[in-house]
């Protein structure tokens, strides 16, 4: 057999991946020995992401097709090659186009702007901007550049306001309006999956930070997610929907379980420790605290000018369960309070299945607002976009404590924990 520099660098990409691909079509229906592909075997070591699998299944599901690929720097294999360097160089493979989210597709951007449309230096293909685009828009987008087959491959976090996942849902509804295909290739939650925490988004409030009502820690995989959204709220108009399953991968796992490299999913999440507060300390974007952004442990240290040790003796009173808070002071480079001196507090995570980021995030709300009297949340009520509706501002600006505000979305996330069952992929 002869092969080319692109046949020898694409089955490089291969190269310790175990098993077939996962298919799941637009039913839902897992794949399986007869049923359109094989089911997701148990691997050795570590992880194998859905990249892996679909390389090492000979890239069938995209035969004859024209493929446009949804990536940014998190989409590696596992010796950290670029997924679009390798399926460039792989004839199996018929890619012609490039689509980067927030923060573009080599992640140069800062958090709410993208790189827009460019060339690709090392590839020479085109690069679309999807970022906070109207399905219609992106419908257009995708007819232009003339493909078949959308394949979405990005690092996820878990949290509902992380945007990449409605870039996902945005992809998906535009590829239906475009009579294309969507691939989405799976990668770990990193910090797990075991369950649901948090209020479900109120449709009122949908915005880029939340499109559809589901939890603010959703603790699904991308392509778990992609199956609800299709069962769930695309379903008038379901796009014809494949889904690649890692191997290796249990709900109860953390990224540092998984063997897989960690890049960056965007310039403000340097490390998994950074995801696992996350869902949490994010909630402080809705606030005059800084949450970190600035500093080299963003949303593990937030704080103000003023803000003194009360807070962090105020919140460890709390008894918050696999979490201690650290009286800390930081100088953000940018964004909020930029130059100044801030007081505050450091997340420091003892035990990570007992931590709930969540319930953590709000008990650093009541309690930062008890303790500062220069608590302020931002005058435009971003915070009701982030958790979801106005019942946790109206809650903590009432006096409400933690189990308080937690026991008002307790309904609405058991509702969703029941839906959230039908579309999960991993044990």
């Amino acid at each position: 057999m002869t092969l080319s520099r692109r046949g020898v660098l694409g089955l490089a990409g291969a190269v310790g991946s175990a098993g077939g691909v996962g298919a799941l079509g637009a039913a839902g229906t897992a794949g399986a020995a007869g049923a359109g592909g094989v089911g997701a075997p148990r691997a050795a070591g570590r992880v194998r992401t859905g990249f892996e699998r679909l390389a090492a299944d000979g890239y069938a599901v995209l035969a004859g097709q024209k493929v446009g690929v949804v990536t940014n720097p998190t989409g590696i294999t596992a010796d950290a090659r670029h997924l679009v360097d390798v399926l460039h160089a792989d004839e199996r493979v018929d890619l012609v186009a490039v689509f980067g989210p927030e923060h573009g597709f080599r992640g140069t951007a800062q958090a709410g702007d993208a790189e827009g449309a460019s060339r690709d230096p090392a590839t020479g293909l085109p690069v679309y901007d999807t970022y906070d685009k109207s399905a219609q828009r992106l419908a257009d987008v995708f007819t232009a550049a003339g493909i078949d087959t959308v394949v979405f491959d990005v690092q996820d976090v878990g949290a509902r306001f992380y945007t990449y996942i409605w870039t996902l849902y945005d992809c998906m509804r535009a590829a239906a309006l475009a009579g294309k295909a969507v691939v989405v290739l799976d990668r770990p939650n990193p910090v797990g999956g075991r369950r649901a925490a948090g209020p479900v988004l109120e449709r009122p409030y949908a915005s880029f930070v939340g499109r559809e009502p589901i939890a603010l820690a959703h603790g699904m995989t991308a392509a778990e997610l992609a199956r609800l959204f299709n069962g769930e709220f695309l379903g008038d108009a379901p796009v014809r929907l494949t889904t690649v399953a890692m191997s290796g991968w249990r709900r109860g796992s953390f990224f540092g379980e998984t063997g897989l490299p960690w890049v960056p999913p965007s310039p403000n999440m340097p490390t998994p420790d950074t995801a696992l507060a996350y869902a949490g300390t994010c909630l402080f974007e809705g606030t005059n605290l800084s949450e970190g952004r600035g500093t080299t442990t963003p949303f593990e240290v937030l704080g103000a000018e003023g803000v003194d040790r009360r807070w962090a003796e105020a919140a460890n009173g709390l008894g918050l369960p696999g979490v201690w808070f650290r009286e800390a002071y930081f100088t953000p480079t940018f964004s909020k309070h930029v130059g100044k001196v801030c007081g505050g507090v450091r997340l420091i995570v003892h035990d990570r299945e007992a931590f709930d980021p969540v319930r953590s995030g709000i008990g650093l709300l009541v309690t930062a607002r008890r303790v500062w009297s220069g608590f302020g949340w931002r005058a435009d009520h971003f915070i009701d976009r982030l958790t979801g509706s106005d019942r946790v501002r109206v809650l903590v600006d009432a006096g409400a404590g933690v189990e308080d505000v937690a026991g008002d979305w307790a309904a609405g996330l058991a509702r969703f924990e029941a839906v959230r069952a039908q579309y999960l992929l991993y044990a």
